[in-house]
């Protein structure tokens, strides 16, 4: 295979492209990627996108990852034309139930010579190569090419069964892939492919490609792992067009890899390649995307956060890179946080109450089933802790000391780290001033000039060493939400409760 970079193709007017994963286990990182291009492709162009599902391994397909599948793109707003659960004219969308379709094309291709019937064994063709000198796993060699009616009928009356293969021709094969250019394999370089089992299943190399034809799919973008096979749609395509199966040969163009930790092809057994584990931590779909969209593409020199309606007025998949695409989860992380930032409040709060309701600190899952003094807190805490969480997991660590009414709060190890010699000293210092405040003034800004004149005019600390001891009592957290904002939040009596608590277990 040879690659040339060179003027990618055009565009086909009206633009008809697909995603078609197989339901084989959770959805993960690179099978979005894929999704997402091609829905902003179609978006990009106004043109048609398909969802269909490629479930013909009856072994390794499951209705659980299916509908992990359909739940994975409609939690990201990725919505699809024609396809599974909306229909459309070229249905069925499961290949599980396009049999007879597979069934009927194969039998034209075997009656018009394209395909032919192969009885080698996988031990015979590996035995033949040995004898020739080849290399054991050289692959297919052509045997049952041209075998007489005599020799079939043999094979035959010993039980044995023939798979279907294509019949390649010998000349290079070549296309103008739209992320590589020109690319070229040499003749010979593709064996004859099976595209029926022997007891009579389809393989992916038959039903992706009819699929494609008789969805009338004009573009085919997909991951590069793929690239070794399309020489063999091509070929098969020709034969599709000839048969009057399929209209038009579509364009190609083949997505980077996406690498995961050591320079190494991400694995879907990867965690960090799961889906479900990203939302679960805390990712909105806005900043997921985000990143995702920058996995071999980017909108502009020097910008790496935007929205989805930006990126569809800019998307041209010919101005994806064909290099690897690092999966780098702390920037992931970090545009994640720009996104919740740019949320309204409402919003961040109805988002991130489901996360606080499983992590424990609120009463119920959603904003409206909230009492109402869970409202008034979380609305209060919302302009203190959107702009510092990168991920809705993080919210609750920042609230759940403004919810809860004990108090003691037990301090975390890298909290109680925090706490000098001073400690003590400083705490008593604290009540001390803190006392004669009345409840009406339990303001932020009267709490911070307060404790400053005691603590830092007065007490001759540093700010660190005075507020550092105030914090872990409020919050019981070396990092928490603005400290005196937080004091009014929870009032006078918590919060010297809970100043006292720490001063009795110091």
């Amino acid at each position: 295979m040879t690659e040339a970079e060179n003027n990618k193709p055009e565009l086909p007017e009206n633009v008809r492209v697909r995603f078609c994963p197989s339901p084989t286990g959770i959805p993960h990182v690179g099978m979005v990627r894929t999704a997402l291009f091609n829905w902003a492709e179609a978006r990009h162009t106004k043109g048609t996108f398909v969802f269909r599902i490629e479930d013909t391994d009856a072994q390794r397909d499951s209705e659980e990852s299916y509908n992990q599948i359909i739940e994975a793109l409609n939690w990201l707003g990725i919505d699809w034309d024609e396809g599974i659960n909306v229909g459309g004219p070229d249905g069925p969308y499961r290949q599980s139930e396009r049999g007879d379709i597979y069934k009927a094309v194969a039998a034209k291709l075997l009656e018009a010579g394209y395909a032919y019937e192969s009885f080698s064994t996988p031990e015979e063709i590996e035995a033949r190569n040995v004898a020739a000198g080849r290399p054991k796993a050289f692959g297919y060699d052509g045997y049952d090419r041209n075998l007489t009616e005599e020799q079939k009928a043999a094979f035959r009356a010993e039980g044995r069964k023939p798979a279907l293969r294509i019949r390649m021709p010998d000349e290079d094969i070549a296309f103008d892939d739209l992320i590589r250019g020109r690319i070229e394999f040499k003749a010979g370089s593709v064996p004859d492919y099976v595209i029926v089992r022997p007891n009579g299943d389809p393989l992916y190399t038959l039903t992706n490609p009819v699929d494609d034809a008789m969805m009338r799919i004009n573009v085919v973008l997909r991951g590069e792992d793929l690239l070794s096979s399309t020489p063999r749609q091509i070929v098969l395509y020709r034969y599709l067009i000839e048969l009057g199966v399929a209209k038009e040969m579509p364009l190609f163009g083949h997505m980077p890899y996406v690498m995961g930790q050591g320079n190494k092809k991400l694995s879907k057994r990867d965690p960090e390649s799961n889906l479900f584990l990203h939302r679960d931590n805390g990712f909105i779909r806005e900043g997921l995307l985000n990143y995702l969209a920058l996995l071999g593409w980017s909108i502009a020199p020097d910008r790496d956060v935007f929205s989805m309606d930006e990126m569809i007025e800019k998307f041209d998949v010919r101005d994806v890179k064909a290099n690897p695409a690092r999966f780098d989860l702390d920037k992931a992380i970090s545009i994640n946080a720009e996104h919740i930032r740019m949320l309204e409040p409402q919003d961040f709060l109805n988002r991130a109450v489901p996360y606080l309701h499983r992590d424990g600190v609120v009463s119920a899952d959603s904003w409206d089933a909230l009492t109402d003094r869970e409202r008034e807190v979380l609305t209060a805490a919302a302009p203190l802790v959107q702009p510092r969480v990168r991920l809705l997991g993080e919210v609750a660590g920042m609230v759940g000391s403004l919810l809860s009414e004990v108090g003691y709060i037990e301090p975390a190890d890298d909290a109680k780290k925090q706490l000098k010699d001073s400690a003590p000293e400083v705490l008593d210092k604290a009540i001390a001033a803190l006392d004669g405040v009345a409840e009406a003034d339990w303001k932020t800004d009267n709490l911070h000039e307060t404790l400053n004149k005691a603590l830092v005019e007065d007490g001759g600390y540093k700010p660190r060493l005075a507020f550092g001891p105030v914090r872990v009592a409020m919050s019981g957290r070396r990092v928490s939400p603005p400290l005196f904002e937080s004091m009014e939040i929870v009032g006078k009596a918590v919060s010297m409760a809970r100043l006292q608590g720490l001063r009795e277990h110091l």
